[in-house]
């Protein structure tokens, strides 16, 4: 969600948020890192040999921490709307998610090699209208679900960030009807007042 750069309250809050330093001192590139570093650390998505897709991965941190869990044995691909800055064992394409030709860019370099986890952390701007920012978050989340329900491999994870409140239940139970398992995460460094969710869905081993 972008913020107001003119509030000094939220500037201060931000600067001296802990998750904000330990990044900086981490040479992560933002505080999100530490999101997916708990719930991997709980719920052991990232495995070296793996094919892992970072949905609206800019500016990068989601990559870094699943090169690092990789270890040099898999791959990552990440596609977002803006720049991103190049990393080193990523590949990564800069497009609009919603536009067919940019999927199929997209798929291409998937080539035919299964994926095993699918994670989104995207978000439109925000207008400020909570229904019409609630709607184009469920509908990026809506997207993202259509895309791993097509991709994953038999046992891949799809983590999709969302929020609480209209159309919320009835995106969990849409991915109830494509994963066997549907659960909750809400990591330490997500701020307590967000509304902000992960849902993580597994799909059948067969």
């Amino acid at each position: 969600m972008k913020k107001h750069k003119t509030s000094k309250a939220w500037i201060h809050a931000h600067i001296n948020d802990p998750h904000v330093q330990r990044a900086q001192a981490e040479g992560y590139r933002a505080r999100a890192a530490y999101k997916l570093i708990e719930i991997d650390e709980r719920d052991k998505l990232l495995r070296p040999g793996m094919l892992v897709v970072d949905l609206g991965s800019a500016p990068g941190s989601w990559c870094q921490v699943a090169v690092k869990r990789l270890n040099g044995h898999g791959r990552v691909l990440a596609l977002d709307l803006q720049e991103m800055e190049p990393l080193a064992g990523v590949e990564f394409l800069q497009g609009d998610f919603t536009e067919a030709g940019v999927l199929d860019r997209f798929d291409h370099l998937i080539g035919n090699t299964p994926v095993g986890l699918v994670m989104s952390d995207m978000a439109p701007n925000m207008s400020g209208i909570a229904l019409t920012d609630q709607a184009r978050v469920m509908s990026l989340a809506e997207l993202a679900l259509d895309f791993a329900a097509g991709r994953l491999a038999a046992g891949g994870r799809f983590l999709v960030k969302v929020f609480q409140g209209s159309g919320f239940m009835a995106f969990r139970a849409a991915m109830g009807r494509v994963f066997s398992r549907v659960e909750v995460r809400k990591p330490k460094a997500s701020r307590d007042r967000s509304a902000e969710v992960y849902l993580l869905g597994s799909k059948p081993i067969k």
